[in-house]
């Protein structure tokens, strides 16, 4: 592997790092199914079987796994289900919108669900992926990145999107001797 490949692949990796932590802290929304008392660092749940509560999502991670809480995150199918869609149904020269955090939200909830869902919605995401992958290929090639390209893109996207531009720009210079 070469140098540049490992750069990329750090930063790559740091960005993905920092829209995880963004991820993990969001506050969301979940039912208490028993009594918990716990306090951590500046965390402090008080709160009795059936009580409603916000809080941050690393935590309802925990406390799901304990079956002490029940997390309220069913719009993820829905969230989801839309991005593929409006990805299907978009033109061909054209890429719909998705969230920096995509993919990270995407990962997250595949890991809720049972092989059977996972199958058919991998199946959808290999689709989703390639019809983006090949979008972004022929508009980075052609120009760098704008802001409403920017608004439309992943964080991942983003930097793929960056990094064919230069590519192709090395390229084009390398082979037009410009």
């Amino acid at each position: 592997m070469s140098s540049s490949t490992i750069l990329t692949q750090s930063v790559f990796e740091s960005l993905r790092n920092t829209y995880l932590l963004e991820y993990l802290l969001e506050e969301i929304r979940v039912t208490v199914k028993s009594d918990i008392k716990i306090s951590i660092n500046d965390i402090n749940v008080d709160a009795k079987e059936g009580d409603i509560l916000q809080v941050p999502r690393w935590l309802a991670k925990i406390l799901s796994k304990k079956n002490l809480i029940e997390i309220q995150d069913n719009e993820m199918s829905s969230y989801v289900s839309k991005a593929l869609n409006r990805e299907r149904i978009s033109k061909p020269h054209d890429i719909s919108g998705i969230d920096a955090d995509f993919y990270i939200r995407v990962d997250d909830f595949l890991k809720s669900l049972n092989e059977k869902e996972k199958e058919t919605l991998m199946v959808s995401l290999n689709s989703f992926v390639i019809s983006r992958l090949g979008k972004i290929v022929k508009l980075a090639a052609a120009s760098s990145l704008s802001a409403e390209m920017e608004t439309k893109l992943s964080a991942e996207e983003k930097q793929l999107y960056n990094f064919i531009n230069t590519s192709s720009l090395a390229f084009k210079e390398s082979v037009l001797g410009k």
